[in-house]
């Protein structure tokens, strides 16, 4: 089959293009005929230090769609045939390839509406902004939320998540992408480089509905992805007992949020069925839609990578495997 390995770890051009043996599926585990896969930081992030393992030969890619080709000999769900979507595991070979096998519990049956590039846009990012949102930080109506990185992949997920959920949402931006996430559901759109998100959550919040900032804060729930100081700066806007999810190393003294009983969650992960299941309904009934940015063929997974790494882009990039 054809696929993108890495020949080394280094930059986007040890990214290479090869012939490799098609995989088997043994015991539950699914032959998935790829149509799309997404690029993810996680992926530019394993090419540059090697970590979970990888070296020459790996193929990464860890958010994919495609059609079960051919199931293994203990598989019960899913048949030859089947659209399906998934976020593969980290710790084995990825999607950036035509065939891929992948353990049956954690894949789901793609959303009807969506196209197969589409659909390869939605696990990992989907699945982040749930478990950070919804599982960790316990998101419920009419609560104050802002959202650091709110055009990237994640974070325009966790806008529309949010909105969904029936909270007052703020998010940062660039600029150039403040009307794409306003029209996600956010009620403030702010530019993180020319507004200061501390005082106009301050200040606006009761406006659209919140609850009157108290002396320590008018967020309920801060979800950072975003990075650098963040998570430090978003602390004395946040309130007592309130909670901040960070998909990113949080720097600086945190000090204060543990004077005031502030949850500081760490968000890593975690695959499986259930939650595709859910997106997938969202999805469906027209509730979040995934954000892609750019489209391109799977011979040009360096270029995806370089245009990740460069930053200030929105939604996702998508490498399309086959029709």
């Amino acid at each position: 089959m054809r696929a993108i390995i890495m020949n080394s770890v280094g930059g986007p051009e040890v990214l290479v293009e090869k012939d490799v043996p098609t995989p088997v599926p043994r015991g539950r585990e699914l032959l998935i005929a790829v149509k799309a896969a997404g690029v993810n930081p996680i992926d530019y992030k394993i090419r540059k230090s090697g970590v979970f393992g990888a070296g020459p030969g790996r193929i990464l890619g860890f958010d994919v769609a495609g059609v079960v080709h051919a199931a293994g000999p203990e598989a019960q769900d899913f048949k030859p045939g089947d659209a399906v979507f998934y976020a593969a595991e980290l710790a084995k070979n990825g999607a950036y390839a035509e065939f891929h096998v992948v353990d049956e519990t954690i894949v789901a049956r793609k959303p009807k509406n969506l196209d197969f590039n589409s659909a390869a846009a939605l696990p990992t990012a989907g699945l982040t902004a749930w478990q950070a949102l919804i599982d960790r930080c316990h998101l419920t109506l009419g609560q104050t939320v802002l959202i650091h990185g709110g055009s990237g992949g994640v974070g325009s997920m966790a806008v529309q998540l949010a909105h969904a959920a029936g909270a007052i949402v703020f998010a940062t931006c660039s600029g150039r992408n403040m009307d794409l996430v306003r029209s996600m559901g956010a009620d403030r759109a702010i530019d993180h480089k020319t507004e200061d998100f501390s005082q106009i959550i301050k200040h606006e919040a009761a406006s659209h509905g919140a609850p009157a900032a108290e002396p320590g804060g008018a967020a309920d729930v801060v979800f950072d992805c975003f990075g650098g100081d963040c998570v430090v700066r978003s602390i004395p806007i946040t309130r007592n007992g309130g909670k901040i999810a960070t998909i990113v190393n949080a720097n600086g003294d945190l000090s204060a949020g543990y004077r005031r009983n502030i949850s500081l969650e760490y968000v890593f992960l975690n695959r499986g069925r259930a939650q595709l299941e859910t997106l997938a309904s969202l999805a469906e009934r027209g509730r979040i839609k995934p954000i892609v940015r750019a489209v391109l063929p799977l011979s040009a997974a360096a270029e995806a990578h370089r245009q990740l790494e460069a930053g200030g882009g929105f939604g996702k990039i998508v490498l399309h495997v086959a029709d």
